[in-house]
């Protein structure tokens, strides 16, 4: 699908298969000499397909266009391998994109950091091989290396005579970029704000903290003057603050659920996760499919953290175990 959102953007919606995101938003701004694409979808024949249908559409010229990517996230920057040209630029946050080099030289290990941090919050072993096998993030990834023009806070991308100013919004990636057009008040959100579906904040080795990233990431661009967000996933919508307020009710909410679970001894974090809402069709955490399993066990993880930050819960290590309790 191919619409105009707003004069010379537009949106192609990229379909992730057997996702529960559903479809990737994917957008083209166009100028006269140039067109800008802001995030791809998976790298998965699927999502080629509807990409290279939906530029055909709109005309697009891949020798003539620069890409952004919001955040390194497969879903947003798996399929950039098949879409760079020579005279291409990839532009990704500067944190980001030094992770994405870290993974490009040294996947194995990452790999094995991962599955060790896991597993001490209380992954049992077979569900986390199943989990590895079926993520998307690690399936469906960049498959190249790319030489990603790094961009930080403040940081003007030109094209044609329009541009758009990177405003940093860490918490759901450590490098996440939100893109603003201050003369139109339109906001490229990228997935940190997104309206049907929250963002999922989960543990991050760059990140001590993701969940008061994100929070102080929501409050920053809460004053920003916008008449339009374009969001990664889902529906396009206009009032940002009533939504920034509605997601930090939600993540209030679930900080509540974690500091309850522990009210009776220590537990890991995958003893707490059961105990959050989850906005899934499950009846029972037990039918969690192992990939929906590490989200939820990313998300539980990053509150859990938020609370010992808040001095509301202790943490420490035992035997291999991370072990949270209420203080």
């Amino acid at each position: 699908m191919v619409e105009e959102v707003s004069p010379n953007i537009y949106r192609i919606e990229i379909p992730l298969p057997r996702s529960p995101l559903k479809a990737l938003n994917a957008f083209v701004l166009r100028s006269r000499d140039r067109f800008l694409l802001v995030d791809t979808g998976w790298n998965k024949e699927e999502c080629l397909s509807a990409m290279l249908a939906g530029l055909d559409e709109l005309e697009v010229d891949l020798n003539r266009t620069d890409i952004v990517i919001t955040h390194l996230h497969a879903d947003h920057s798996g399929l950039v391998g098949e879409l760079v040209r020579k005279n291409t630029k990839v532009y990704l946050g500067e944190v980001d994109a030094s992770i994405a080099l870290f993974v490009q030289e040294r996947a194995e290990e990452r790999l094995q950091d991962l599955c060790r941090a896991y597993l001490s919050h209380g992954f049992p072993e077979p569900e986390l091989r199943k989990a590895m096998e079926n993520h998307p993030g690690f399936r469906y990834g960049l498959s190249v290396s790319i030489d990603f023009s790094a961009v930080k806070d403040g940081d003007i991308i030109h094209f044609g005579n329009d541009s758009l100013t990177c405003i940093a919004t860490p918490g759901h990636s450590p490098g996440h970029m939100c893109l603003y057009d201050p003369r139109k008040k339109i906001l490229l959100s990228g997935d940190h704000i997104l309206f049907d579906i929250t963002p999922n904040i989960t543990r991050w080795p760059e990140m001590e903290n993701p969940l008061q990233y994100y929070l102080s990431s929501l409050r920053k661009v809460y004053g920003l003057e916008v008449s339009l967000v374009l969001p990664g996933h889902r529906s396009i919508m206009k009032d940002h603050r009533n939504r920034i307020s509605e997601l930090i009710a939600h993540h209030e909410k679930r900080l509540e659920e974690a500091l309850c679970a522990l009210e009776h001894g220590e537990k890991t974090a995958w003893d707490v996760a059961p105990h959050l809402s989850w906005d899934v069709t499950f009846r029972s955490w037990d039918l969690f499919p192992p990939a929906q399993k590490w989200f939820a066990l990313g998300e539980t993880i990053a509150h859990l953290r938020y609370l010992v930050s808040r001095g509301d819960s202790a943490v420490r290590e035992y035997k291999g175990r991370t072990l949270f309790s209420r203080r």
